[in-house]
């Protein structure tokens, strides 16, 4: 029983340390890949620090349930391909220890990790998302700082384009500037030259004040253009001015939106929140279905209930077996026949719009279905994978007898983005509508459970699966049976050609 409680006290402490260590690394890795996506928004704005640092918190936290499950099988494969190489696992097995039995503290770890996983992905990750979405939005909407390069045209201020050919930074003075107007639309643009201008922010860095000097504008009028002209002479204005002054929105400060822009999105809701929001989006189709169908099923005629006259569409109390429809069309005259069908065509229009409308509302909502039941499900497979990956990560180290950083890292990477690719893949599936959503869920964790079993199976049995020399041996003894195969063959087919012979004779 000692033997034991240190067995699992040393596979506990060696999966700990590298648990802790590959963890961080793997958060790193995908931090920097979520805010390589997002750098545009970031760079040139003039963020603060704290700005930046609560954006990188954020994200961080929004990571977690991603990297969990690849640093978990990247830190039981290389403890287990540690104790593997160093000859202690079968030491351990010699003494009469299963795989199992060992792999037990870390089971119950792992499990413990599963539960807190979801916990965390229901209660923080929302609230991270939310503060982290709300400061990218916010981000994305501030001004980006004024660096006007020189010699090319700039675009950074909304509306118009700029160019400075020098800068005389003793003067804070741009030289030779060419401003191109197009607040007005391209139509109305104005052009202004100048052989000197000063670019400077109001006090409240809610606007720029834009000094030209010494130059000229020429500005497009053809919104006064006249609607009876028969040329296609078009006004314009030109006049030369020794200063001029153009003030322009920009609004340099941060604005932090509100999070409440976010509270209908499914990323800021928990398990309960999104079941009742499913619910409640389930039941609006089921009455828009409902009304939908109880407005144009039981109306056959555009509207008409089925044999009812035109004539006597009025009158309640008729006999709706007594009359024809294609016998009463006939009967009008040419006029009343257009206008029937006119207003039958006028009423074909509408009730198609209203389909239309109403069909595209339904798929709308649908939509928004399957997103929150995407995040519903995503809560409870990503704490799953975890699970998985424990089952891969462990027969893999076991069975390859591998430590650090080499082949662990490899086979972590390549297993990682197979599930990555399958699991993107399903998740597209799903938010479609081709698959259910559960089984586009669902599919990674149904290709990658049956691997871990396999792998667990083999590990257990003290396969060789992963050895290589095993692999040559098995070439080596199929050649050789082909061989034989082939002798054997060849042996039977010259004594049937002899007995062929003989016969003949």
């Amino acid at each position: 029983m000692q033997i034991l409680k240190r067995i699992d006290s040393y596979t506990l402490t060696n999966f700990l340390k590298l648990f802790s260590v590959t963890f961080f690394i793997c958060l790193f890795v995908f931090l920097m890949q979520f805010l390589w996506k997002y750098v545009d928004d970031m760079v040139g704005k003039g963020l603060g620090l704290s700005v930046l640092g609560e954006f990188f918190m954020y994200a961080g936290i929004s990571l977690v349930p991603l990297a969990l499950p690849m640093s978990i099988m990247l830190a039981s494969l290389m403890s287990y391909g540690n104790m593997g190489e160093q000859l202690e696992l079968m030491a351990m097995k010699s003494a009469g220890v299963s795989l199992f039995r060992i792999m037990r503290p870390l089971i119950i770890v792992i499990s413990m990790v599963c539960i807190g996983a979801f916990f965390f992905s229901n209660y923080i990750l929302p609230k991270s998302q939310t503060k982290m979405f709300t400061l990218l939005l916010s981000m994305r909407q501030k001004s980006p700082e004024l660096e006007i390069p020189t010699g090319e045209f700039y675009k950074g201020i909304s509306g118009y384009t700029l160019f400075v050919g020098s800068k005389d930074y003793k003067g804070q003075l741009l030289k030779n500037v060419i401003v191109y107007d197009f607040s007005e639309g391209f139509n109305n643009a104005s052009v202004m030259l100048s052989d000197s201008g000063r670019l400077v922010m109001s006090s409240d860095k809610h606007f720029l004040i834009f000094t030209l000097f010494s130059g000229e504008s020429f500005a497009n009028l053809q919104q006064q253009q006249s609607y009876n002209s028969t040329d296609n002479k078009i006004p314009y204005r030109r006049e030369m001015f020794s200063r001029k002054e153009i003030i322009i929105d920009f609004d340099a400060n941060f604005t932090r939106f509100n999070e409440s822009l976010l509270k209908n999105e499914q990323i800021s809701k928990n398990v309960k929140e999104l079941d009742h929001t499913i619910d409640s989006i389930k039941k609006e189709i089921k009455v828009m279905n409902t009304r939908q169908s109880g407005a144009y099923t039981p109306n056959q005629f555009l509207g008409r209930a089925n044999n009812v006259p035109f004539k006597e569409i009025e009158d309640t109390h008729f006999n709706f077996n007594r009359y024809n429809t294609d016998s009463m069309f006939l009967a009008l005259n040419l006029t009343e026949k257009k206008g029937a069908v006119n207003n039958a065509l006028a009423e074909v229009k509408r009730v198609k719009g209203e389909m239309i409308f109403t069909s595209m509302e339904i798929k709308e909502k649908e939509m928004n279905v399957r997103r929150h039941a995407i995040e519903w499900h995503r809560k409870f497979a990503l704490s799953f994978a975890c699970l998985i990956f424990f089952f891969i990560g462990v027969p893999l180290g076991a069975i390859i007898r591998k430590g650090g950083f080499g082949t662990p890292v490899v086979i972590s990477v390549l297993m990682f983005i197979m599930y990555y690719i399958i699991d993107n893949s399903g998740t597209k599936m799903a938010r479609e509508g081709f698959w259910p959503v559960w089984r586009g869920m669902w599919f990674s964790s149904f290709v990658l459970l049956p691997i871990g079993i396999f792998l667990t199976y083999k590990a257990v049995s003290d396969s060789v699966i992963m050895n290589p020399d095993s692999y040559i041996q098995l070439i080596k003894n199929s050649g050789k049976l082909l061989r034989g195969y082939w002798r054997q063959g060849k042996a039977l087919a010259v004594a049937k050609i002899n007995e062929l012979i003989k016969k003949k004779k």
